[in-house]
């Protein structure tokens, strides 16, 4: 192997580097953690919609009579 095609391997090497990095990388950190606050946010909204709804459940059936069972 000679001294240029290392040299060429080297400079593509570096140049595929430098075109897959994230040049903004904290902005990017930045949005990801917004995301997951929402996220979070969401998931409670929807746990406290499914408590409220238990609750709701729980509520009408306790208030239903006992029917009687034919015999």
């Amino acid at each position: 192997m000679n001294k240029f095609s290392d040299a060429s391997s080297r400079l593509t090497a570096k140049m595929n580097r430098d075109r897959l990095t994230v040049p903004d990388r904290p902005a990017i950190l930045e949005e990801e953690a917004k995301k997951g606050i929402a996220i979070r946010q969401n998931m409670a909204r929807l746990r406290e919609l499914r408590l409220a709804k238990e609750v709701r459940t729980e509520i009408s059936t306790g208030n239903r009579s006992a029917k009687a069972k034919p015999k």
